[in-house]
């Protein structure tokens, strides 16, 4: 059949009859041979040949009844989380098979109006569905309301698995396969496209599987906090046996999270005021603060770190608002190690000479030993880039100091509020807060799994800012991997770092765009999910620069979408093929010459004409039932997948303080991050900030 042009496999299995007549001519010849008047040796021959035939022909009828039940009910497809396939070179996707001209020339039969009927559910169906509804409050009849809805093998009129679409886009192939993708692949990144509830989370779940059981670094970012992905990842942490180096980070659970300092770790010391003014408006007369802004906390952030403290979002607000404080610390401790001996004294001279009446206006109401400790550095032929730019805030008036620094307000009071501020801002000296404190350079080195929760639909600002430093972070030590490696030496081979990213357009920022398109090189692989690519466009605000961001990902996978726009990002890049369309064609001509003896003549004929068509159409992929999808994988070659359906794993944790409570007890963390005399990043940070060669001391 598949040798024709067409196929005709929506069509009566007339191949049954040709069974039937050879299996019993079969069994006549080799029962009762006389009956056809063979010998009993030619007979029990033919009867073989005729089996032969039987079977051959039956395999045929077999082949199309099946085709047809599939364009009703695809077979359901299940696979337990630890049964799922798992290769060290490969990914496992799910089963399906590789889309070419043959599958688009069979989803266009199905569109032809005489094969309804083999497409759509039978008459027999659609009353058994309107009978379920009806009968439902009847009393006597609602038992049998009850048993038409059973979805069981002994009910031929259960109703469709509800999944929705259209089950003729996988049944146009019978013979599926495991679907795989080269792991050599992931570093190229790979984007999810999918509307809500069609199935993102469950090839999630699939993938991640697979990562922790191959042993990867897994980072899974997941802006809505669901509670249900960190049960699984949790979960398969333990039955890999890596349940030791599993870390929940979870804005909307604090009391239960680990915690985090979100611009604690940089390789260079500007990176702090960056990932902060990164979350400012910078549109119109805003950019001239955001500017400001980045320079009083760059002043802030290298006065913190030459003082051997690391820097957090408290700390930051504190100072932001009064700077007076860090200047008079930093002071000291610069006069103790540069200034005379009796520094003190000379301080305390000026600070008894200092009229109120003859200060500048901006200095009025100042603390006296702050200016005279200025006065006295001023009068000190030394010169210290830390202690310029705290000098230069100091003399600012406070008025106007905080108006130019006044955008940076509302963002610190948003992280630094509630419980949450305890997360992002850790007291590291706190010895009665056991929740643990993660840096991503200590959990690469261990070969971590770490969860992120930034509980979004809660605080979309903080779930954000938060988002972005690390995000910013993890650019930092992708580039500390490239140059020095994770233990130092540049010739190592960079682990597999998998990052998950759901929701992927609550986190793309500038932040998010550099692991991308350059920290491939240090073994990031990033798979990100996302109902819509205008979701990403709009929350970028530029449509040039999210094509920048597509253009990174080399692997598409495209669940259901309702976006035509985002449809079009997988049939664009699709050739076009030529498909046969059968046409039937009557006529009939008089006859005009009266001695012919031809009163008329008819013609019948069936004619076979090729059109050119997409090999898939936007209105395919608007049509796809739950959990299946098109991807285009490896260079551009288009797949049809469908994924296992999720079952239900008794050894799923019931709750969030159950893991809490497991990870108390596996939990090895760096708590004590002070008695360490050289950080990782004070290794690798810029040799032309002074203040970033400082060790990390007991300070």
């Amino acid at each position: 059949m598949s040798q024709h042009p067409i196929e005709a496999l929506l069509r009566p299995p007339v191949e049954l009859w040709s069974t039937l007549v050879a299996f019993a001519t079969a069994a006549i010849a080799i029962l009762a041979p006389w009956s056809l008047m063979m010998p009993p040796g030619v007979a029990y021959g033919a009867g073989t040949l005729l089996l032969l035939m039987g079977l051959v022909r039956g395999r045929q009828a077999l082949r199309v009844l099946r085709y047809q039940r599939n364009m009703r009910r695809m077979p359901t497809y299940k696979v337990r989380s630890n049964k799922i396939p798992l290769s060290r070179r490969k990914l496992f996707l799910g089963r399906g098979f590789r889309w070419s001209q043959k599958h688009t020339q069979r989803l266009r039969d199905t569109i032809r109006p005489e094969v309804q009927h083999y497409v759509q559910p039978g008459t027999l169906y659609q009353w058994a569905r309107r009978k379920e509804v009806a009968w439902e409050t009847v009393p006597v009849l609602s038992w049998l309301a009850h048993l038409l809805r059973v979805r069981a093998w002994w009910n031929p009129l259960a109703p469709l698995p509800a999944v929705g679409g259209k089950p003729a886009l996988h049944a146009v192939e019978q013979e599926e396969q495991d679907v795989w993708m080269d792991t050599g692949e992931r570093v190229g990144h790979t984007l999810v496209l999918g509307t809500t509830r069609v199935g993102k989370t469950r090839l999630a779940e699939i993938l991640i599987t697979q990562d922790i059981r191959r042993g990867d670094v897994v980072i899974v970012f997941d802006p809505k906090g669901d509670a249900g992905l960190l049960r699984r990842v949790y979960a398969e942490a333990r039955r890999a046996g890596r349940a030791k180096d599993f870390y929940m980070f979870h804005l909307g659970f604090p009391q239960v999270s680990a915690r985090y300092n979100a611009i604690g770790n940089f390789s260079r010391i500007t990176e702090v005021a960056t990932r902060i003014a990164n979350q400012l408006p910078s549109e119109g007369n805003s950019a001239a603060f955001k500017e400001f802004a980045w320079r009083f906390v760059n002043i802030i952030a290298r006065a913190l770190v030459a003082l051997n403290r690391r820097p957090d979002y408290q700390q930051v607000r504190r100072y932001i608002n009064d700077i007076e404080p860090l200047f008079m610390e930093y002071a000291r401790a610069h006069l103790d190690q540069h200034g005379a001996e009796d520094w003190k004294m000379q301080v305390e001279e000026l600070e008894n000479t200092i009229s109120e009446r003859n200060l500048p206006a901006a200095l009025r109401g100042r603390n006296r030993e702050a200016i005279a400790l200025m006065r006295h550095l001023q009068a000190q032929d030394l010169y210290d880039p830390v202690l310029d730019g705290l000098v230069s805030a100091f003399k600012y008036d406070k008025t106007y100091f905080d108006k130019i620094v006044s955008s940076v307000g509302p963002l610190m009071e948003k992280l630094t509020t509630g419980n949450i501020a305890e997360l992002i801002s850790p007291d590291y000296l706190d010895e009665n807060d056991t929740r643990p404190i993660f840096e991503w350079m200590d959990v690469i080195r261990r070969k971590g799994i770490v969860y992120v929760g930034l509980d979004a639909l809660t605080d979309t600002t903080v779930a954000s800012a938060v988002g972005n430093s690390m995000f910013a972070d993890l650019v930092s030590v992708a580039g500390h991997i490239y140059k020095h490696g994770v233990a130092g030496e540049s010739t190592d081979t960079p682990p597999t770092i998998s990052m998950h990213a759901d929701e992927f357009n609550e986190l793309i920022g500038d932040e998010f765009i550099p692991l991308l398109n350059k920290a491939g090189g240090a073994g990031f692989q990033v798979t990100a999910y996302t109902q819509t690519w205008s979701d990403v466009e709009a929350r970028i605000g530029n449509r040039a620069k999210a094509g920048q961001v597509a253009g990174n990902f080399n692997t598409l996978i495209m669940l259901r979408v309702k976006e035509l726009a985002t449809a079009e990002m997988l049939t664009e890049q699709l050739p076009r093929v030529e498909v046969f369309t059968l046409m039937s064609v009557s006529g009939v001509d008089d006859s005009s010459d009266p001695g012919s003896g031809v009163d008329f003549k008819s013609r019948n004929e069936d004619r076979i004409s090729v059109s050119e068509v997409p090999m898939l159409t936007p209105a395919e992929l608007i049509t796809l039932p739950k959990g299946q999808a098109f991807a285009l994988l490896e260079g551009g070659q288009l797949w049809k997948i469908r994924m296992p359906l999720p079952t239900i794993d008794s050894d799923i944790p019931e709750t969030l303080t159950e893991i809490a409570n497991e990870m108390e007890r596996t939990y090895i963390t760096n708590d004590h991050w002070y008695r360490v005399q050289e950080p990782w990043w004070g290794a690798a940070a810029d040799i032309t900030e002074p203040a970033d060669e400082l060790e990390v001391s007991d300070g």
